[in-house]
């Protein structure tokens, strides 16, 4: 089973907003010359693994945030030929993390629910493309969030315990201290706009608008279909390549 037993509303976002602006601190020496989702596995830079399925998506407007070496950031997405529209949100003044980086955004994505990637995960899609298949669980009369998770035994680069539990209809719940679950946050999402509401553009992480959806009962969670890749430091570089040219052999 891929994903919850739950009637979407036929909605598929036509926007999105690609993470861009960390500092990719644990992939250095590399991010000391070029800004993490610029790196490169199997001769494409990471970013443009996302764009790319965003694009497949149907999604004809993205928004991506830039902090670190902007400049190096915009340049690689002006030569970026294809029919997606890429505005910059620059935070080269202050870096907003992930949940503040969305609220800056906020104008430029509009009221509808806008798909969210992480610039440095990506995935190698299984029978079905993944953000069609959130797009069609998609359910805002149950959901403020719909989350992209991974399977532990279907992913590398990964060291952790698990992000979340889910039950049979999808819902999500955060793991206690102590326990370990085989779910993890894939770097994709489907967010509603209000979500965001009452919350200021400062810097704090997307895990404060997750748990008010979590309190709510509107934080659901779709499994992923294929193959996740987390490409986090030098050393897991080389394992995603390996399982990119295995999936393209």
């Amino acid at each position: 089973m891929t994903g919850p037993k739950i009637t979407g509303g036929g909605f598929s976002p036509h926007t999105a907003m690609v993470l861009a602006a960390g500092l990719g601190k644990r992939m250095r020496p590399i991010t000391s010359t070029i800004p993490k989702p610029l790196v490169e596995v199997g001769g494409r830079a990471l970013i443009d693994y996302g764009l790319d399925a965003l694009e497949r998506a149907g999604v004809t407007r993205t928004v991506v945030n830039v902090h670190y070496m902007a400049d190096l950031m915009r340049a690689h997405l002006r030569r970026r030929k294809g029919r997606l529209e890429i505005v910059v949100s620059d935070e080269s003044d202050a870096l907003l993390e992930s949940g503040g980086g969305v609220v800056k955004a906020l104008p430029e994505l509009g009221t509808d629910p806008f798909f969210l990637l992480n610039s440095d995960t990506f995935w190698i899609e299984g029978y079905r493309d993944n953000l069609p298949l959130m797009a069609e669980i998609w359910n805002p009369e149950r959901m403020d969030a719909l989350l992209l998770i991974a399977d532990m035994k279907r992913a590398t680069g990964y060291e952790g315990r698990g992000d979340f539990s889910m039950d049979v209809t999808g819902r999500l719940a955060r793991v206690a201290e102590r326990d370990m679950s085989p779910f993890i946050y894939a770097g994709a999402a489907i967010l509603s706009p209000k979500l965001f509401e009452g919350l200021a553009e400062e810097r704090f992480s997307l895990n404060r608008v997750f748990d008010r959806a979590i309190e709510a009962d509107r934080l659901y969670g779709v499994r992923l279909d294929g193959l996740w890749l987390t490409v986090g430091t030098p050393a897991a570089i080389a394992e995603a390549e390996s399982v990119v040219q295995a999936s393209a052999a």
